[in-house]
């Protein structure tokens, strides 16, 4: 029997009169890689910033690692420590060192002595290939390299789930294949990963469940191999000919 990592049911979110999630219904099983797909504005970012209650869900339920944090009474931000998050943006401080951004939290959250912060740190800079990077500010960075210390950071919480909304779409194209060859890295380590991406190549090698999402609901969900490879519903090959295909256009397309 898999173990369940993220459990979510009956997921909802509106923002004032605009329905973002209906009814979502999703599990997510220790040591899985799900990629998420699907067009923008379709509620892929607006699940993710549910799981670790960045956005607070309107209904439904959402248990990580068995802790159920739509419980009025979870301690959030105890819970929220397990969960790494990766944004479109890389979020780091501009006014602190590469060392210093993956240390910060780590002394404040986790109450990590300065030693043990440091050693925290230089392993995953190890892991993402930025040890040389330790005094670098973020501003010296590459996009990419920016995104590898941010993945770097998160990881040096010790989560056990990480969550990556659209980690390589703020890159030039040339610096996309680091990232995802550090992604591709932590999925063979066994970390139970939830991605946001059009990186369509990398769902299909990397992910144990793809999951195309439009309009706010959950269309379609399997095996990379059978919703990208075979989708069933018009809406999901609609847009995988739309991704898959740039010459092709679809009547939703844009001129």
């Amino acid at each position: 029997m898999s173990e369940i990592c993220v459990e979510i049911s009956g997921l909802k979110k509106s923002f004032g009169p605009l329905e973002v999630l209906k009814n979502i219904d999703l599990s997510v099983n220790r040591g899985d890689v799900v990629c998420i797909i699907g067009p923008s504005g379709s509620g892929k970012s607006t699940l993710l910033r549910c799981v670790n209650l960045l956005e607070e869900p309107n209904g439904g339920k959402i248990t990580v690692n068995g802790t159920e944090l739509t419980d009025p009474d979870v301690d959030i931000d105890r819970a929220r420590t397990k969960i790494g998050m990766v944004f479109q943006g890389f979020n780091l401080f501009s006014h602190l060192n590469v060392l210093n951004n993956l240390m910060v939290a780590q002394r404040k959250v986790l109450k990590r002595s300065e030693r043990e912060a440091r050693e925290v740190a230089l392993r995953n800079l190890d892991r993402v290939g930025l040890r040389d990077k330790v005094a670098a500010m973020p501003a010296q960075l590459s996009g990419g390299q920016q995104q590898r210390a941010a993945i770097a950071r998160a990881l040096s919480m010790d989560p056990e789930v990480m969550l990556f909304d659209e980690p390589t779409s703020a890159l030039d194209p040339e610096l996309v294949g680091d990232v995802l060859g550090v992604m591709r890295q932590l999925a063979d380590e066994g970390m139970t990963m939830l991605v946001v991406t059009h990186e369509m190549q990398f769902a299909r090698e990397v992910a144990d469940k793809v999951i195309f999402m439009d309009g706010g609901y959950i269309v379609e969900e399997g095996p990379a191999a059978e919703v990208i490879g075979n989708p069933q519903e018009e809406r999901t090959k609609s847009f995988l000919a739309r991704v898959l295909d740039p010459t092709h256009h679809g009547p939703s397309d844009p001129d």
